[in-house]
């Protein structure tokens, strides 16, 4: 090296991204859609009882 370069500095290698997950994250979300549809059918057929309910009561009177 002359004394008119500039010294070079050796950069760490960058870290690696590595994935903790293990695709865990993309299972639950799919548990959750699963999760939010039986829920929405449940309710379904139990708002369709209680209308049934309540037709047939109105039905008698």
């Amino acid at each position: 090296m002359t004394m008119n370069e500039p010294e070079r500095q050796v950069r760490p290698p960058a870290p690696r991204v590595v994935p903790t997950t293990n695709g865990s994250e993309e299972r639950k979300e799919r548990g959750v859609v699963r999760r939010v549809l039986v829920y929405v059918v449940a309710a379904h057929l139990a708002a369709f009882y209680l209308w049934l309910m309540f037709s047939v009561i109105g039905n008698r009177g």
